[in-house]
Protein backbone atom coordinates (compact mmCIF):
# COMPACT_ATOMS: atom_id res chain seq x y z
CA UNK A 1 0.00 0.00 0.00
CA UNK A 2 1.80 3.28 -0.97
CA UNK A 3 1.49 6.45 1.49
CA UNK A 4 -0.15 9.62 0.45
CA UNK A 5 3.60 11.86 -0.20
CA UNK A 6 2.34 14.51 2.89
CA UNK A 7 2.59 10.68 5.66
CA UNK A 8 5.91 10.37 3.67
CA UNK A 9 6.91 13.99 4.09
CA UNK A 10 6.42 14.16 7.62
CA UNK A 11 8.01 10.27 8.65
CA UNK A 12 10.90 11.97 7.36
CA UNK A 13 10.79 14.81 9.21
CA UNK A 14 10.44 12.38 12.53
CA UNK A 15 13.10 10.63 11.48
CA UNK A 16 15.61 13.45 10.73
CA UNK A 17 14.45 15.35 13.72
CA UNK A 18 12.71 12.90 16.24
CA UNK A 19 14.80 10.31 16.24
CA UNK A 20 18.28 12.27 16.03
CA UNK A 21 19.84 12.02 19.49
CA UNK A 22 20.85 14.94 21.30
CA UNK A 23 24.49 16.38 21.14
CA UNK A 24 26.02 16.67 24.49
CA UNK A 25 26.53 20.13 25.74
CA UNK A 26 30.00 20.18 25.57
CA UNK A 27 32.94 18.28 24.71
CA UNK A 28 33.31 15.64 27.64
CA UNK A 29 36.34 14.25 26.72
CA UNK A 30 38.03 17.87 26.35
CA UNK A 31 36.46 18.66 29.78
CA UNK A 32 37.72 15.64 31.52
CA UNK A 33 41.28 15.68 30.41
CA UNK A 34 43.50 17.01 33.03
CA UNK A 35 45.47 20.16 33.03
CA UNK A 36 48.61 20.47 30.46
CA UNK A 37 51.63 19.61 32.45
CA UNK A 38 53.41 22.85 33.11
CA UNK A 39 56.38 22.15 34.73
CA UNK A 40 56.76 21.10 38.46
CA UNK A 41 57.80 23.16 41.44
CA UNK A 42 60.11 22.49 43.94
CA UNK A 43 59.73 23.20 47.64
CA UNK A 44 61.92 22.67 50.69
CA UNK A 45 60.23 23.36 53.92
CA UNK A 46 61.72 23.96 57.25
CA UNK A 47 61.00 20.66 58.62
CA UNK A 48 58.00 18.14 57.86
CA UNK A 49 57.90 17.04 61.52
CA UNK A 50 55.58 19.97 62.47
CA UNK A 51 52.09 19.59 61.24
CA UNK A 52 52.04 23.17 60.24
CA UNK A 53 55.02 23.11 57.47
CA UNK A 54 53.00 19.23 56.10
CA UNK A 55 49.57 22.02 55.75
CA UNK A 56 51.55 24.49 53.75
CA UNK A 57 52.84 21.53 51.37
CA UNK A 58 49.97 19.89 50.64
CA UNK A 59 47.91 22.42 50.01
CA UNK A 60 50.76 24.15 47.56
CA UNK A 61 50.83 20.52 45.78
CA UNK A 62 46.68 20.45 45.55
CA UNK A 63 46.51 23.96 44.20
CA UNK A 64 49.09 23.48 41.82
CA UNK A 65 47.79 20.73 40.56
CA UNK A 66 45.16 22.14 39.51
CA UNK A 67 47.00 24.33 36.85
CA UNK A 68 49.03 21.37 35.10
CA UNK A 69 51.68 21.98 38.11
CA UNK A 70 53.73 18.70 39.69
CA UNK A 71 55.56 19.44 43.29
CA UNK A 72 58.26 18.02 44.89
CA UNK A 73 57.80 18.42 48.84
CA UNK A 74 60.97 17.77 50.47
CA UNK A 75 61.51 18.49 54.70
CA UNK A 76 64.72 20.47 55.47
CA UNK A 77 64.63 19.25 58.82
CA UNK A 78 65.81 22.75 60.19
CA UNK A 79 69.26 21.92 58.49
CA UNK A 80 70.48 25.24 56.20
CA UNK A 81 73.29 22.85 54.63
CA UNK A 82 70.63 19.72 53.68
CA UNK A 83 68.63 23.30 52.56
CA UNK A 84 70.91 24.64 50.27
CA UNK A 85 71.75 20.76 48.91
CA UNK A 86 67.91 20.46 47.92
CA UNK A 87 68.11 23.97 46.08
CA UNK A 88 70.85 23.00 44.37
CA UNK A 89 68.98 20.14 42.87
CA UNK A 90 65.71 22.04 42.29
CA UNK A 91 68.29 24.22 39.89
CA UNK A 92 69.97 21.09 38.38
CA UNK A 93 66.29 19.30 37.39
CA UNK A 94 65.24 22.64 35.85
CA UNK A 95 62.30 23.58 38.23
CA UNK A 96 59.64 25.92 37.00
CA UNK A 97 59.50 27.66 40.46
CA UNK A 98 61.21 27.24 44.45
CA UNK A 99 59.51 27.74 47.29
CA UNK A 100 61.08 27.51 50.33
CA UNK A 101 60.70 28.40 54.37
CA UNK A 102 64.63 29.31 54.99
CA UNK A 103 66.03 27.29 57.83
CA UNK A 104 68.74 30.64 58.02
CA UNK A 105 68.20 33.15 56.01
CA UNK A 106 71.88 33.96 55.49
CA UNK A 107 73.08 30.37 55.05
CA UNK A 108 70.84 30.08 51.91
CA UNK A 109 72.10 33.36 49.89
CA UNK A 110 74.53 31.97 47.90
CA UNK A 111 71.88 28.69 46.62
CA UNK A 112 69.11 31.80 45.87
CA UNK A 113 71.87 33.62 44.05
CA UNK A 114 72.32 30.48 41.94
CA UNK A 115 68.22 30.15 41.22
CA UNK A 116 68.27 34.13 40.13
CA UNK A 117 71.36 33.44 37.71
CA UNK A 118 69.11 30.30 36.25
CA UNK A 119 65.67 32.46 35.81
CA UNK A 120 64.08 30.45 38.24
CA UNK A 121 61.77 32.48 40.56
CA UNK A 122 62.44 32.00 44.32
CA UNK A 123 59.52 32.69 46.41
CA UNK A 124 59.11 31.96 50.71
CA UNK A 125 56.66 30.70 52.72
CA UNK A 126 55.93 31.33 56.48
CA UNK A 127 59.87 32.17 57.13
CA UNK A 128 61.40 35.19 54.76
CA UNK A 129 64.77 35.98 53.60
CA UNK A 130 65.08 39.85 53.59
CA UNK A 131 69.30 39.44 52.85
CA UNK A 132 70.69 41.56 50.29
CA UNK A 133 71.42 40.66 46.62
CA UNK A 134 68.93 37.88 46.01
CA UNK A 135 65.52 38.34 44.30
CA UNK A 136 62.67 37.19 45.82
CA UNK A 137 59.19 37.16 43.83
CA UNK A 138 57.07 37.10 46.99
CA UNK A 139 57.08 36.30 50.45
CA UNK A 140 53.52 34.96 51.65
CA UNK A 141 53.51 34.47 55.80
CA UNK A 142 51.40 34.78 58.63
CA UNK A 143 52.18 38.47 60.33
CA UNK A 144 54.26 36.92 63.01
CA UNK A 145 55.37 40.19 64.42
CA UNK A 146 51.21 41.12 65.15
CA UNK A 147 50.86 37.54 66.51
CA UNK A 148 53.53 38.04 68.87
CA UNK A 149 51.26 41.05 70.06
CA UNK A 150 48.25 38.93 69.92
CA UNK A 151 50.33 36.13 72.89
CA UNK A 152 51.06 39.22 74.38
CA UNK A 153 47.97 40.13 75.16
CA UNK A 154 47.07 36.71 75.90
CA UNK A 155 49.51 36.38 78.34
CA UNK A 156 48.60 39.51 80.35
CA UNK A 157 44.99 38.37 80.49
CA UNK A 158 45.76 35.12 81.77
CA UNK A 159 47.91 36.62 84.73
CA UNK A 160 45.44 39.41 85.51
CA UNK A 161 46.48 42.10 87.83
CA UNK A 162 49.23 40.54 89.60
CA UNK A 163 51.30 40.31 86.90
CA UNK A 164 54.49 37.64 87.67
CA UNK A 165 57.31 35.95 86.27
CA UNK A 166 57.59 34.72 82.56
CA UNK A 167 59.75 32.88 80.62
CA UNK A 168 59.84 32.35 76.22
CA UNK A 169 60.97 29.72 74.85
CA UNK A 170 61.58 30.30 71.39
CA UNK A 171 63.12 28.82 67.84
CA UNK A 172 66.07 32.18 67.36
CA UNK A 173 67.24 30.39 63.87
CA UNK A 174 63.96 31.59 62.20
CA UNK A 175 63.30 34.91 61.26
CA UNK A 176 59.17 34.46 61.80
CA UNK A 177 59.98 33.44 65.58
CA UNK A 178 62.37 36.45 66.18
CA UNK A 179 59.70 38.35 64.69
CA UNK A 180 56.87 36.65 67.16
CA UNK A 181 58.94 37.48 70.16
CA UNK A 182 59.85 41.04 69.25
CA UNK A 183 56.06 41.74 68.96
CA UNK A 184 55.54 40.12 72.59
CA UNK A 185 57.91 41.96 74.61
CA UNK A 186 56.24 45.33 73.04
CA UNK A 187 52.94 44.34 74.20
CA UNK A 188 54.90 43.84 77.02
CA UNK A 189 56.72 46.47 77.66
CA UNK A 190 54.00 48.91 76.60
CA UNK A 191 51.94 46.97 79.79
CA UNK A 192 54.06 47.52 82.23
CA UNK A 193 54.61 51.01 81.92
CA UNK A 194 51.40 51.84 83.36
CA UNK A 195 50.54 48.08 85.01
CA UNK A 196 50.80 48.07 88.70
CA UNK A 197 51.08 44.05 88.52
CA UNK A 198 54.50 43.76 86.31
CA UNK A 199 55.26 41.30 83.92
CA UNK A 200 58.74 40.12 83.93
CA UNK A 201 60.22 38.02 81.48
CA UNK A 202 63.07 36.25 83.07
CA UNK A 203 64.85 33.54 80.63
CA UNK A 204 64.31 32.90 77.03
CA UNK A 205 65.30 29.55 76.40
CA UNK A 206 65.44 28.07 73.00
CA UNK A 207 63.03 25.03 72.37
CA UNK A 208 64.34 24.23 69.13
CA UNK A 209 60.53 24.81 67.78
CA UNK A 210 59.64 20.88 68.97
CA UNK A 211 57.80 19.13 71.76
CA UNK A 212 60.75 17.34 73.46
CA UNK A 213 63.20 20.30 73.04
CA UNK A 214 60.39 22.51 74.47
CA UNK A 215 60.00 20.17 77.60
CA UNK A 216 63.50 20.22 78.03
CA UNK A 217 63.44 24.07 78.23
CA UNK A 218 60.82 24.54 80.17
CA UNK A 219 61.96 21.99 82.41
CA UNK A 220 65.34 24.46 82.64
CA UNK A 221 63.16 27.35 83.67
CA UNK A 222 60.56 26.07 85.92
CA UNK A 223 63.78 25.20 88.44
CA UNK A 224 65.74 28.10 87.93
CA UNK A 225 62.20 29.90 89.27
CA UNK A 226 59.97 28.58 91.15
CA UNK A 227 57.61 31.24 91.29
CA UNK A 228 57.25 31.12 87.24
CA UNK A 229 53.83 32.45 86.13
CA UNK A 230 54.18 32.20 82.36
CA UNK A 231 55.36 30.49 79.34
CA UNK A 232 55.33 31.83 75.81
CA UNK A 233 56.09 29.16 73.14
CA UNK A 234 56.48 30.07 69.69
CA UNK A 235 54.87 27.41 68.46
CA UNK A 236 52.46 24.52 69.41
CA UNK A 237 55.11 22.16 69.61
CA UNK A 238 56.78 24.01 71.98
CA UNK A 239 53.46 24.57 73.73
CA UNK A 240 52.60 21.20 73.72
CA UNK A 241 56.38 20.19 75.13
CA UNK A 242 56.19 22.93 78.11
CA UNK A 243 53.01 21.75 79.12
CA UNK A 244 54.39 18.46 79.64
CA UNK A 245 57.07 19.42 81.95
CA UNK A 246 54.58 21.54 84.03
CA UNK A 247 52.33 18.83 84.85
CA UNK A 248 55.87 16.93 85.91
CA UNK A 249 56.24 20.01 87.99
CA UNK A 250 52.92 19.64 89.46
CA UNK A 251 52.54 23.81 88.73
CA UNK A 252 48.95 23.56 86.70
CA UNK A 253 47.59 25.66 88.66
CA UNK A 254 50.38 28.39 88.54
CA UNK A 255 51.84 28.63 85.55
CA UNK A 256 49.68 29.86 82.04
CA UNK A 257 50.81 28.82 78.49
CA UNK A 258 50.48 30.49 75.78
CA UNK A 259 51.47 28.81 72.29
CA UNK A 260 51.17 30.29 68.84
CA UNK A 261 49.84 27.81 65.65
CA UNK A 262 46.30 26.91 65.77
CA UNK A 263 47.12 22.84 64.96
CA UNK A 264 44.66 20.48 65.95
CA UNK A 265 46.84 19.41 68.38
CA UNK A 266 47.11 22.67 70.09
CA UNK A 267 43.27 23.76 70.13
CA UNK A 268 42.52 20.61 71.57
CA UNK A 269 45.24 21.43 74.57
CA UNK A 270 43.21 25.22 74.70
CA UNK A 271 40.03 23.19 75.04
CA UNK A 272 40.87 20.97 77.99
CA UNK A 273 42.32 23.74 79.72
CA UNK A 274 46.26 22.34 79.21
CA UNK A 275 47.23 25.80 76.96
CA UNK A 276 45.53 29.21 77.64
CA UNK A 277 45.49 30.55 74.06
CA UNK A 278 46.90 30.57 71.05
CA UNK A 279 47.36 33.35 68.05
CA UNK A 280 45.98 30.72 65.26
CA UNK A 281 47.58 30.66 61.62
CA UNK A 282 46.09 29.89 58.15
CA UNK A 283 48.56 27.15 56.48
CA UNK A 284 45.82 25.89 54.32
CA UNK A 285 45.59 29.58 52.75
CA UNK A 286 49.71 30.80 52.74
CA UNK A 287 49.71 26.90 50.64
CA UNK A 288 46.99 28.06 48.41
CA UNK A 289 48.03 31.68 47.50
CA UNK A 290 51.79 30.71 47.09
CA UNK A 291 50.58 28.55 44.49
CA UNK A 292 48.14 30.91 43.05
CA UNK A 293 51.63 33.78 43.26
CA UNK A 294 53.63 31.18 41.04
CA UNK A 295 50.83 30.45 38.40
CA UNK A 296 50.50 34.15 37.78
CA UNK A 297 54.22 35.34 37.78
CA UNK A 298 54.48 32.02 35.00
CA UNK A 299 51.51 34.64 33.00
CA UNK A 300 53.63 37.68 33.41
CA UNK A 301 51.19 39.07 35.79
CA UNK A 302 51.88 41.52 38.76
CA UNK A 303 52.54 39.62 42.16
CA UNK A 304 52.60 41.21 45.15
CA UNK A 305 56.23 41.03 46.80
CA UNK A 306 54.72 40.63 50.10
CA UNK A 307 51.46 39.16 51.65
CA UNK A 308 50.77 38.70 55.27
CA UNK A 309 47.71 37.17 57.18
CA UNK A 310 46.93 38.09 60.61
CA UNK A 311 46.19 35.94 63.17
CA UNK A 312 43.57 35.27 65.11
CA UNK A 313 43.38 34.77 68.99
CA UNK A 314 41.92 31.71 69.47
CA UNK A 315 40.95 30.97 73.40
CA UNK A 316 38.72 27.93 75.37
CA UNK A 317 35.54 29.43 74.39
CA UNK A 318 36.75 29.59 70.89
CA UNK A 319 37.37 25.57 71.18
CA UNK A 320 34.57 24.65 72.89
CA UNK A 321 32.69 25.94 69.76
CA UNK A 322 35.18 24.15 67.42
CA UNK A 323 32.99 21.61 65.68
CA UNK A 324 36.30 19.96 64.52
CA UNK A 325 37.37 19.28 68.09
CA UNK A 326 35.89 16.41 70.53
Amino acid sequence: MRLPCTLLSLFGLLLLFGCTPDKPKGNTATDARPPTHRGTIGVSLLTLENPFFKVIGENIKAEAAKQGYETTVVSADRNAAKQANQIKDFIVSKVSAIVLSPCEARAVVPVIQEANAAGIPVFTVDISCDEPNVTIVCQIATDNEGGGRDAGKAMIEALGETGGKVAIIHFQQAESCRARVKGFKEVIDAHNSTARGKIEIVQVLDGGGLKAEGQAAAQDAIQSHGDLRGIFAINDPSALGARVAVEQAKKTDQIKIIGFDGQPEGKQAIKEGKIYADPIQFPDKMGIEIARAIVKHSKGEDVPTKMLFPTRLYRKADADADPELK
